[in-house]
């Protein structure tokens, strides 16, 4: 019998694994910077916001980190359990503002 393939970030059904599927089972999202190694917790619902209703991937492709601005991103959902569930703080989205910018040119 042949293996079953499927592209990363599917789960076995097909379907993509995305940020609302997460939130409706009560996932969380953590994201490790691997160059600076900060470990931060976020409510998907809340980067679903930011993002839209991507997959894991697409976070991985998309999220910097905060403190070093790098693309380098270990981002994985799971279900916190046991003292990790009580000790856990989250990154909460407060507000999202967009930053107009000049550009000059010299002629």
């Amino acid at each position: 019998m042949p293996e079953r393939t499927h592209k990363q970030g599917d789960w076995p059904k097909g379907e993509p694994w995305t940020l609302q599927h997460a939130h409706n089972v009560g996932q969380v999202l953590r994201a490790k910077c691997n160059v600076c190694h900060i470990k931060r917790f976020y409510k998907p619902i809340e980067i679903k916001e930011i993002m839209g209703n991507g997959t894991i991937d697409d976070v991985r492709r998309k999220f910097r980190c905060e403190r070093c601005h790098e693309l380098i991103l270990d981002a994985e959902f799971f279900f916190p359990v046991g003292e990790e569930a009580i000790k856990m703080r989250f990154r909460r989205l407060v507000e999202i503002k967009w930053i107009r910018r000049i550009v000059w040119r010299d002629e």
